[in-house]
This record gives structure tokens, C-alpha cells and sequence, in this order.
């Protein structure tokens, strides 16, 4: 197994010279040492079948749901790429940084994303590492943010970019995953990770209305914390090939997709490993 940590990163690493689908114990130990350090792993060209990845993503946890496509390319091999089209929606929402499912009643631990067909040129995935985002704030912010708590939803991130689905069900929710009918999950705006102990800002687009703000001053007062936390040395986007495979800690690390042309065939493949009860639930959301 060879190991070459991103340059300049904070978090990131490039494995290669390891079979992901016929791991011994030695070499999954070395894998998950690397992952919990770095956040971020990357194997380059190592095309999972299916059942592999999620037999890879089940050795960090139980799963949220199972490999499923993140693609516009529909049945019958249709290509969503008008800007009206729930589907091009949900692709396009995921174009801000966002930590994965902070608006379910429970956080989303991880997940194991792959690549199968890629455009010519556009659609990298980014990511960002928000230890080193609340490590650099000042010792006053640190307190400041430490006490704060806010709301994360679905429905708000989508309706604030105009990407809510055309069609609505009579009780208010949407056929599309992430709009539940659960309380509004309230999260604070630092975590400390479960294993590592490290503090880390959870912000992303999915945050609104902190307790003790009025809508407007929140939006404001998150907006300028996600600029300040979404800085150029902090981030490292992937240019995806056929084959490619990752895994991020979705505890620490915000990610994003970008823009490509969606005349053209695009198919991922997101496994999203679920979060421990005990430590990412949402603050109304805590086990009994």
C-alpha cells in the first residue's frame, strides 16, 4: 500500500497498490488510521463493482442507503438537462457545500462515492476541511460560534437556491430524499469528533436561523462564516476518471459537486454510511 498525502492539505490522501473489494485486517487497520488522520482517501482507477462498494462502505458502518446513482442520465437513458427538470434540481443544489443528511435526525458518518461515466470537461467533486476552518478562527469567534446552535433543512437550502421540487404532496413533503416530515433538526454550529476529539465547524448550506438571530442576521452571520471557512488552501477538488473511488469523513469535511454541461452523460455512485445515534443526532433528535 503506498500513501501520498495531498500537498500543501490539511486533509487528502492518494492510496494506491491496495485491492478495496479483498482487504486483510493489517491493511483495513492502515486504511481507517489513514482515513480518521486525513478525513479523505482517494484510489485512483480501482473500478468497485457494486457489491463492492458497499461491502467497502459497510466496514465504516451501517449504511444510510446503499450504492445509488447520482447521475443525469434517467430511464431509458434519457439526459435531464433542463433547468426545470427536478432532477437537474437536485444536481444543481448539490453544487454548494454542504455536509451529507445534517437535516435527517441523524448525520450521515461518511460515504463511499465512485465514478462509472465522467463528462469531457466540468463535474469535479470538492471538498473542504472545517478543522482547520475552526482552528483558525480567533479565540473570541471560537467562543462566540461554540455556543451557537442552528436549524438544518432540506426544504430551506433547496427553496433559497429556487431548486424545490414542481411537484408537492398534500401534507408539504416532496418524493425526494431529505424531505421528511420530522422536526426541523437543530445542530451546533462546532462538533467535536467522536474519535479524533478535534473541533470542527457544521455549516454548509443546509444551516439557517440561529437560536437567538433573526432569519436575517443569521443568513448574514452564516453566510460570512462559510466564506470565511470555504477558502482556496483549504479545499482540494477531484477531476474524476472512470474507475476512481473515494471516501470522506462527512463529520469534518464539507464537500460539493460543480457545474458541467448536462447535455452530457454523468453517473456517480454515493453509498452514504450512517452516523452513530449517540453522537450525530440532531439536538431534538437525541436517542432515548
Amino acid at each position: 500500500m503506498q500513501v501520498q498525502h495531498l500537498e500543501g492539505k490539511t486533509f487528502g490522501s492518494v492510496i494506491t497498490g491496495v485491492d478495496l473489494e479483498n482487504l486483510d485486517n493489517e491493511t483495513w487497520d492502515r486504511l481507517y488510521g489513514q482515513w480518521i488522520d486525513r478525513a479523505l482517501l482517494i484510489f485512483p482507477s480501482v473500478f468497485l463493482s457494486s457489491e463492492g462498494q458497499d461491502e467497502f462502505a459497510l466496514r465504516f458502518g451501517g449504511l444510510e442507503f446503499p450504492r445509488t446513482a447520482i447521475s443525469n442520465i434517467g430511464k431509458g437513458e434519457k439526459i435531464h438537462h433542463k433547468v426545470t427538470d427536478d432532477v437537474v434540481k437536485v444536481l444543481r443544489g448539490n453544487e454548494g457545500w454542504h455536509h451529507d443528511s445534517t437535516y435527517m435526525p441523524i448525520q450521515a458518518k461518511a460515504a463511499v462515492f465512485s465514478a462509472e461515466i465522467v463528462p469531457s470537461s466540468g463535474g469535479a467533486t470538492g471538498w473542504v476541511d472545517l478543522r482547520d476552518a475552526y482552528e483558525s478562527l480567533d479565540k473570541t469567534t471560537q467562543e462566540q460560534v461554540g455556543g451557537m446552535q442552528a436549524y438544518h433543512s432540506y426544504y430551506y437550502s433547496q427553496g433559497r437556491d429556487g431548486y424545490l421540487p414542481n411537484e408537492r404532496n398534500e401534507d408539504g413533503t416532496y418524493n425526494y430524499y431529505g424531505f421528511h416530515d420530522h422536526d426541523v433538526s437543530l445542530r451546533p454550529l462546532v462538533k467535536e469528533h467522536p474519535v479524533t476529539g478535534k473541533k470542527n465547524l457544521i455549516i454548509g448550506r443546509h444551516a439557517h436561523d440561529i437560536i437567538g438571530m433573526t432569519r436575517e442576521e443569521s443568513q448574514v452571520f452564516l453566510d460570512e462564516l462559510n466564506e470565511y471557512a470555504c477558502q482556496e488552501h483549504r479545499m482540494y477538488y477531484h477531476d474524476w476518471r472512470p474507475g476512481d473511488t473515494v471516501v470522506w469523513d462527512n463529520r469534518c469535511l464539507m464537500h460539493r459537486a460543480t457545474s458541467y454541461d448536462m447535455t452530457e452523460q454523468r453517473r456517480m455512485w454515493h453509498t452514504r454510511i450512517a452516523g452513530d445515534a449517540l453522537t450525530e443526532s440532531a439536538l431534538n433528535h437525541q436517542p432515548v
